[in-house]
């Protein structure tokens, strides 16, 4: 496959790169700041773009079969999440180039919260709850959009550096928790789940989650 990656030097979206690499696919890993190229693999092709800008979404879509987008905004920035996939939507319009977003968990459920979402949670940490509000509007983008092939993968509540083991579980809209009432996953295995969506579609115009 020929995949597109926007904030490939990230957290998330170098763990993505990696992963897509090592399945043999041709990666093109997009940063917006040329002085990144050096935390790239060399086998992905480095390019300099710009999520928010339609017209460059569009450029370093074209040929490719998947776009994954795993930008995530400064502090004091975070409403510019929800304006970079709604640019990246833009740019997708009519190409059938499908769209894999990493979100966020702001609008899971929480499990015997009657309905409580993650963001709506009065224990959720203060200094997180600009970004999580920014996640929120994010989705909201993304399930107005019924042009665009897009899939919204929303992460656990911890989501951290890890082992690559292979194994997650899916969910759909509520935070998934381990026999130990945890909700986790290493991002290693993020990507792993966000790469096996990539390679057999099973979301379409949706949200999914996962943990183990």
């Amino acid at each position: 496959m020929r995949i597109t990656v926007f904030g490939a030097a990230g957290g998330v979206g170098a763990r993505v790169v990696a992963e897509a690499l090592s399945r043999g696919h041709r990666v093109t890993a997009v940063v917006r700041d040329p002085a990144r190229f050096r935390e790239l693999p060399a086998a992905a092709l480095h390019r300099t773009g710009d999520a928010r800008d339609p017209g460059q979404v569009a450029a370093l879509a074209a040929g490719q079969d998947v776009v994954i987008t795993a930008t995530r905004p400064v502090p004091g920035r975070e409403h510019e999440l929800a304006m970079a996939t709604r640019a990246l939507l833009a740019g997708l319009a009519g190409t059938g180039v499908r769209l894999l977003v990493v979100g966020g968990a702001a609008t899971l459920t929480v499990p015997g919260g009657n309905g409580m979402t993650v963001v709506e949670d009065p224990a959720l940490p203060a200094e997180i709850r600009d970004i999580a509000l920014a996640c929120a509007d994010q989705h909201a983008v993304c399930r107005a959009e019924t042009e665009v092939d897009w899939a919204y993968l929303s992460p656990p509540a911890l989501l951290k550096p890890g082992e690559r083991t292979g194994a997650y579980r899916l969910g759909t809209d509520e935070l998934l928790l381990d026999a130990r009432g945890q909700s986790r996953i290493s991002i290693e295995d993020f990507a792993v789940a966000l790469l096996d969506e990539a390679e057999r579609p099973r979301h379409h115009r949706t949200r999914f989650t996962v943990a183990y």
